[in-house]
């Protein structure tokens, strides 16, 4: 499995844990406000596996949890045996994904090695293409979605509130899916790299903490695990 970043230490990235993060390059979406958009197409920097596994194994019982993120992790032909190389270290392990991927979704849940999944659900289904480019489909996301309700194993679902999604949108976004474990609203950004066709969306006005926090509130009517800050 080809990783393209890291980082030793987080409090934020598995709920209640200290983890390493692990990103992966390349991804099927486009999303215009990604962060991590030198991972979709380059230069990266390739890592040495022997070397990630080394710090692991020198901070177990230092880390709780290992999070494999990207870019698009299930892209990854072999996915499935990194995750259980991590989980036989004694991780806790969590796997980030857009959603786009349910039948490798399904193989990992199979394979009992994920303890934690976190999907992104970008926008309401008819806007999906216009925010995260042509090969974005809410229905795979549904998919995905679905397989996990009917799964163990926890999960949440996230939201990046860019300028362009109303509350209307997220309220529609909210009634597209049965109810999850956790959904959780994260402020937009501006990206530090991005594309210059998408200038004027990456410089919309952000909406503030206080007006996501309402949408949140609104949603909770049909989405009851609402993350509220």
């Amino acid at each position: 499995m080809i990783f393209a970043g890291i980082q030793k230490n987080s409090l934020v990235d598995y709920p209640g844990l200290v983890s390493c993060v692990l990103f992966t390059p390349g991804c099927n979406y486009d999303c215009f406000y990604c962060h991590n958009r030198a991972l979709l197409s380059g230069p990266y920097e390739i890592l040495n596996r022997d070397a990630i596994h080394r710090f692991l194994e020198k901070r177990a019982g230092l880390l709780d949890a290992v999070v494999v993120t990207g870019g698009e992790p299930t892209l990854q032909p072999d996915l499935i045996e990194t995750l259980q190389d991590l989980h036989a270290m004694g991780y806790q392990v969590k796997l980030d994904t857009n959603g786009s991927n349910p039948t490798i979704v399904s193989k990992v849940l199979e394979s009992g090695v994920c303890n934690y999944f976190a999907v992104d659900y970008k926008a309401p289904a008819l806007r999906y293409e216009e925010i995260c480019g042509p090969d974005a489909h809410a229905a795979d996301v549904h998919k995905t979605i679905h397989l996990l309700l009917q799964s163990s194993v926890p999960f949440e679902i996230r939201t990046t509130v860019i300028p362009q999604l109303t509350e209307a949108d997220m309220l529609q976004m909210a009634h597209e899916l049965p109810p999850v474990p956790r959904w959780t609203l994260n402020r937009y950004r501006k990206p530090e790299k991005y594309k210059s066709c998408d200038e004027i969306r990456i410089n919309a006005v952000p909406w503030t903490q206080e007006q996501i926090d309402c949408f949140a509130d609104k949603m909770v009517q049909l989405q009851p695990n609402m993350v509220i800050h």
